[in-house]
């Protein structure tokens, strides 16, 4: 290395420490010098973000990768020296063939159609859908605004805040809550209906009635609709004589469809069932109910020998 020359860093020192009286000709460079001594350490700590960069794994390269030899296959076996398919027993009869399949399919589960309020609307401005008559399963399927009708239709509110220019009366199989908010507040109804498949293909038939029913009255909430068609009595009798249907609409059997079509929440066609003070469940009892069942309570009567 060569030695230091001394009388330079002198000359440096004397040319700093005198006075500015007239600039230097090396005055431009002292910023950069500065600069550059005071930011050089950034290089040596400048690193990825944690997690940002994975060491890829050499496999056979030696024991000093942690992956050398086998691999991490192991020794011997079917394993180490070809694939295994999935699930494979060995050669003998599969167990799903054996036992089957079973698990992973709801059995109560049922499959609707689903169709939301900004669509609906879409429906009414194109003059597809008349939102002054009831808006049902029919009218939904033969527009096109749903292509399957499946097992019911469903509402729901994408698009729920201010997308109805006008009130509209559905009635389908389910609705969310936020779609019958978004309807009750344009001024419409939401009454949700009890459906089978064999029912909506005679709906679609024209061959029943898609809402009107012995369980519909005038105390389901049907009053919107029938002030809508312009009918006093909407009776099942009277509009099957009327408008020639052949069958009639089934009602729900299961336990679980009739406490959903009876609660007021879900605005079903037979919350009107309800006693006051009643829940939608046909299992436990209201307090009324409780109370009534109890009877009066009497009070006992201790003997007057009695000490306690």
């Amino acid at each position: 290395m060569p030695p230091r020359l001394p009388g330079l860093t002198l000359q440096w020192q004397s040319l700093l420490s005198k006075p500015a009286q007239a600039p230097s000709p090396l005055s431009f460079l002292l910023p950069q010098l500065q600069q550059q001594s005071r930011n050089a350490h950034i290089l040596a700590s400048l690193s990825d973000n944690p997690g940002a960069y994975h060491k890829r794994i050499r496999r056979g390269r030696g024991p000093a990768s942690g992956k050398g030899k086998t691999s991490g296959r192991g020794h011997k076996g079917q394993k180490q020296h070809g694939k295994v398919p999935a699930r494979f027993n060995g050669g003998q009869t599969p167990d799903i063939i054996v036992h089957g399949t079973y698990g992973e399919k709801n059995v109560h589960s049922v499959d609707f159609a689903p169709v939301n309020l900004d669509r609906i609307q879409e429906w009414i401005d194109q003059g597809r859908i008349d939102p002054a008559r009831p808006i049902t399963i029919r009218e939904l399927g033969q527009s096109r605004c749903i292509h399957q009708t499946k097992e019911g239709v469903k509402v729901l509110g994408r698009g729920a805040e201010n997308v109805l220019k006008q009130p509209i009366h559905l009635v389908v199989s389910r609705a969310s809550a936020s779609a019958i908010a978004a309807v009750e507040a344009a001024g419409g109804s939401v009454t949700t209906r009890f459906y089978t498949r064999t029912a909506i293909e005679r709906i679609m038939k024209r061959e029943m009635h898609p809402f009107v029913s012995m369980a519909w009255t005038d105390k389901s909430g049907s009053e919107a609709l029938n002030e809508v068609d312009g009918v006093q009595d909407l009776t099942e009798s009277k509009v099957m004589k009327e408008m020639g249907f052949r069958y009639r609409l089934p009602d729900p059997s299961k336990r679980r469809d009739i406490e959903y079509y009876r609660d007021p929440a879900h605005r079903g066609y037979l919350s009107h069932l309800l006693k006051p003070m009643e829940g939608p469940s046909l299992f436990f009892r209201s307090p009324v109910e409780r109370k009534s069942a109890a009877g009066v309570k009497k009070e006992k009567v201790l003997p007057e020998n009695r000490l306690w």
